[in-house]
């Protein structure tokens, strides 16, 4: 708002938070002295033009711990802000509205609301390629930048939440400026900036991939490859990953020296790797997870106009559903145009396939593990999905969602009103039916589409075989006869090894002609659709590779449709062996569907995993149940999955746990499968609850982050065998059932559920009162310790977990009985005194070091560390919990690390480095909100935090607190391994 002065000049006020916050007034600046006075016009000047409620002011002025009479003190906040702007211009600027207060503030007045408008005006112009305008919009807005974005304001919610928002917008400033400069041509004078950049943000690789590629231009290739390694090795290090797709892609092209990379000289638009290669079709990655894509083992062949429709209503919609058949393709095409997009969605592309899922109530669970969304709250997978991709710029591929229509229609008609940044690709037999959806119907190949897909695979499963002669009349015939389905022709190719193309053709005419009698008879209708016609296609031609099977592998093919997803030899051994099929000739009847494309092949973790494709899945299916042997081969299945998971309990907190971790979460496609029919069984309950209560006796839950998904098996599994209270059997209750609700309470407990685990403790202790008189179940003394460390936080639970350890020993329960002297050693370590701690942390040390499990040897360190910050040296504690972090992230622990990060922040405290544990806290604050873990329902743990927090604030002053807590939360984020291990975080502008 500007006003004429005397002079007739222009006099206004100008707001600035991207530094220090500033009001001035005609030049001068105006002095907001007192802080409070600062958080409130810092909280206003954010939201601009709208109110700001009661409830948020006084959440930014003292955070938790508001005083008597909050209401009453912002009025004189806001009063005194309002007499310090001066003037009745300045006064009238802060308005009062029943729900709260607002300011008002032009966008040229306030220097956040030009940034965010000259970066909308500078992507304007990179998307009409004016790279020149771009490049110096982008230079105005970080002109505006003064130093530290809210750096004298000591609130701690706008330093957690609001900051490192601040900071990432200007990193994509950054990017985008940098990457205009490139697409100028100034990629010698960039270089010096770029070296700093890379070392002020080493883990950022967009501007890594613009310092390569720089590098490359300026003729220093040497150079560009070295940057490579030495962020592979930066990242390996400090993270334990590899570079993104990008990166590689970009590191790919350079040793082939792509000569598309070299500066054009043109002043385009900035280019891909979010402004620093040149475009280029994208091939699809190497894996699932990541935001890659899964990698193409066979040609693509055709689809020109289909995937060039598809990437345009992408563009345009933000829903868009590949319709058609079984085998037309619907798949691949997407897959194609998902690696399309991917240049234009910065958080990358994420694959979900639906086949493995039997399931529709997980649905909202398997999307966010597909996604790498690690939750271990309470909360509904649905609200995770929300709350993470709500501010995220994503493609989703959704595949295969036709056996779960509906509940897929209502998760992405709901996720797409909550991200606007989100774009969905699905593909389906029917369509979604959601608001928005744009669909694109996937017809048959072409002719010539599918002359050439007959000829590519022909030329890789019969080499020296011509397909086309000089007419192709037979190749073109076969593929109008096979309805220019791909799976179809694909299967057919593949006996062009042993038939010519007239034979494949006869013997389809014969059952072609068997299945139009079958289908004759009936009246006009949707039978005769085009639709129907290419079903009974694809149905003619399994058939006949049905045929051409061997009657063993046709029994194997129905006995294998029982898997959900891959599957490993042993497990198609022990299932599908038996009844004619030896172990010894099962090896070659799986030889034997792989060479005719039945089974497909892959390998994950150096193991060979095999698939059936959903569609030849599905006709086994067919086939089992004609044979009458789907309940008996689901049974067997059930089995496997129920024997896997007791030897995995057995077996665990020992050498092998690792390597069951590994096997367990490749396997859980099969294990929910299994879980689910056991469900669905009057008999199947019990199996179904022992895999349950073994998977949560091996931490599975913990360790891949599906609590959730853990509470609901047990939800499922519990409810067919409870029993009425009032109708124990006479001889008392079953013991393995109170175990299982004992691990049902046990898991709510460690969510900090307390008031749903009370309900299942009320149940768990009511039933145990039922048992005969005699000695209590070690199940029963374990939750009854729990009960008392965790939610009660009462000495009581070091006498409890003693007797339940040793119980747990005398039954050969080797496993659970270390989980409880863990728990009774960190018991002695709350509650205990000094000798009787260090007493049972050597036994449990002694304990752990014994069974030689990664997984036990990294809570040895963090009991003992424990017990070291309570009651020895704190420095060593450092120590210990340090070494802690190392196993659980080496066998990606998701759940250790939050308590090792945390605990390693009451460490530094007591060893009087407080501007570290802040920045350690606030770390741990980002674990436990991406996780999901919840530390205000677990007593002594909360405890200790409080205390930590109290004292380092007193220590730090509240100024300084907050601003290490922003830059721990910060790196936790972006740089975690690297803060833990090297102790502090530079405090860098921006």
């Amino acid at each position: 708002m500007l006003e004429v002065g005397a002079d007739g000049g222009s006099m206004g006020y100008e707001f600035g938070l991207l530094g220090p916050v500033e009001v001035v007034w005609d030049g001068v600046v105006v002095p907001i002295p007192a802080t409070k006075q600062r958080i409130v016009l810092a909280t206003l000047l954010l939201d601009a033009g709208r109110v700001v409620p009661v409830e948020t002011l006084v959440d930014r002025l003292w955070d938790e711990d508001p005083p008597g009479g909050a209401r009453n003190t912002l009025q004189n906040h806001v009063l005194r802000l309002r007499r310090a702007l001066g003037g009745a211009a300045g006064r009238g600027r802060v308005r009062t509205h029943p729900r709260g207060y607002a300011i008002e503030a032009t966008d040229d007045e306030l220097d956040l609301r030009r940034f965010d408008l000259l970066m909308r005006r500078a992507k304007s112009a990179l998307a009409a390629h004016d790279a020149e305008n771009s490049s110096a919009l982008l230079a105005e807005a970080l002109g505006l930048w003064r130093g530290r974005p809210l750096c004298d304001v000591p609130s701690a919610s706008l330093q957690r939440d609001v900051v490192p928002a601040l900071f990432e917008r200007r990193l994509v400033a950054l990017e985008l400026r940098v990457g205009a400069d490139l697409e100028l041509g100034r990629h010698t004078e960039l270089l010096p900036e770029l070296s700093e950049l890379t070392c002020s943000h080493p883990l950022q690789e967009p501007f890594w991939a613009q310092r390569m590629l720089a590098l490359h231009r300026a003729g220093r290739q040497g150079e560009a490859l070295h940057c490579y390694r030495t962020v592979r090795a930066l990242l390996a290090e400090e993270l334990g990953v590899d570079p993104g797709a990008e990166l590689r892609e970009l590191h790919r092209r350079m040793l082939a020296d792509d000569p598309a990379l070299a500066w054009s000289g043109g002043g385009g638009r900035a280019t891909t790797v979010r402004g620093a290669a040149p475009a280029a079709p994208a091939a699809p990655g190497m894996s699932e997870r990541g935001g890659e894509l899964p990698a193409e083992t066979t040609s693509f062949v055709g689809r020109d106009r289909e995937r060039a429709e598809a990437g345009r209503l992408l563009g345009v919609a933000r829903l868009v559903t590949l319709t058609g058949v079984g085998g037309v393709g619907k798949t691949r095409l997407a897959l194609r145009v998902a690696a399309d997009a991917a240049g234009s969605c910065p958080d990358g592309v994420w694959t979900v396939d639906l086949a493995p899922l039997t399931d529709p109530r997980l649905l909202d669970r398997a999307v966010c593990e597909a996604l790498g969304f690690q939750d271990q709250s309470a909360l509904p997978g649905r609200e995770v999905l929300v709350r993470r991709l709500r501010d995220m710029r994503t493609l989703l591929v959704l595949d295969n969602c036709e056996h779960v229509v509906t509940a897929t229609a209502d998760l992405v008609h709901a996720l797409l009103r909550a991200a606007p940044g989100l774009r969905v690709l699905a593909t389906s037999r029917h369509l979604l039916r959601v608001q928005g959806e744009h669909v694109l119907p996937l017809a048959p190949l072409t002719q010539s589409e599918a002359l050439r897909l007959l000829a590519d695979r022909a030329a890789a499963s019969a080499p020296g075989v011509r397909v086309i002669d000089a007419g192709g009349g037979a190749a073109q015939q076969l593929c109008r006869r096979l309805d220019g389905i791909p799976l179809a022709i694909e299967l057919a190719a593949i006996r062009l090894a042993t038939f010519s193309a007239e034979e494949i053709l006869e013997r389809l005419d014969d059952r072609f002609q068997f299945l139009a009698d079958a289908d004759s008879g009936g009246p006009p209708g949707p039978q005769h659709t085009p639709a129907s016609r290419y079903v009974r296609t694809l149905r003619g031609v399994v058939d006949w590779s049905h045929d051409l099977c061997t009657e063993p592998e046709q029994v194997l093919w129905a006995r294998l449709s029982v898997f959900s997803g891959d599957f490993g030899l042993k497990a198609a051994e022990t299932v599908c062996s038996g009844d004619g099929i030896d172990r010894e000739q099962l090896v070659r009847l799986l030889s034997g569907l792989i060479d005719k494309s039945i089974l497909s092949t892959g390998n994950r973790e150096s193991r060979t995993r095999y698939r059936l494709l959903e569609t030849i899945r599905q006709y086994g299916g067919h086939r089992l149940r004609v044979l009458g042997q789907e309940t008996v081969l689901r049974r067997r299945h059930l089995d496997y999955y129920r024997t896997m998971a007791a030897t995995a309990a057995a077996q665990w907190c020992g050498p092998l746990e690792v390597e069951w971790l590994s096997a367990l979460r490749r396997e859980l496609p099969n294990i929910r499968a299994a879980l689910d029919f056991s469900a669905t069984q009057p008999d199947g309950a019990a199996a179904g609850l022992e895999i349950t209560v073994n998977l949560t006796r091996t931490r599975f839950w913990f360790f891949s982050s599906t609590l959730g998904e853990g509470r609901h098996w047990f939800g499922r599994t519990l409810a067919p065998v409870m029993p009425d209270v009032s109708s124990v059997p006479s001889g008392g209750p079953d013991p393995a059932l109170i175990g299982a609700m004992t691990l049902q309470a046990w898991v709510a407990m460690c969510q900090g559920e307390q008031a749903t685990a009370r309900t299942y403790l009320t149940a768990c202790y009511r039933l145990a009162e039922q048992i005969p008189c005699g000695e209590p179940l070690p199940a029963a003394l374990f939750i009854r310790g729990a009960d008392a460390i965790l939610i009660r936080g009462c000495p009581t639970s070091i006498t409890l977990f003693d007797q339940a350890r040793r119980r747990m020993r005398e039954a050969g329960l080797t496993g659970d009985a270390h989980m409880a002297t863990m728990l009774w050693a960190m018991s002695c370590a709350f509650f205990g005194e000094r000798d009787a701690a260090f007493a049972a942390c050597e036994e449990y040390v002694a304990d752990g070091s014994a069974r030689g499990g990664f997984w036990a040897r990294s809570w040895t360190r963090w009991v003992h560390g424990l017990t070291e910050l309570l009651h020895g040296d704190p420095h060593d504690a450092v120590r210990l919990f340090r070494e802690s972090l190392g196993p659980q992230w080496e066998i990606d622990d998701r759940w250790g690390p939050v308590w090792g990060v945390e605990s390693l922040a009451w460490a530094a405290e007591a060893t009087d480095e407080p501007d570290y544990a802040a920045q350690l806290l606030g770390a741990a604050a980002q674990l436990r909100r991406t996780t999901g873990v919840a530390l205000d329902g677990l007593v002594p743990w909360h405890d200790v935090h409080v205390r930590t927090v109290v004292r380092v604030r007193r220590a730090l002053g509240e100024s300084a607190y907050v601003a290490a807590f922003a830059r721990g939360t910060v790196a936790g984020a972006a740089d975690l391994p690297g803060l833990v291990l090297r102790q502090r975080v530079p405090d860098r502008q921006g």
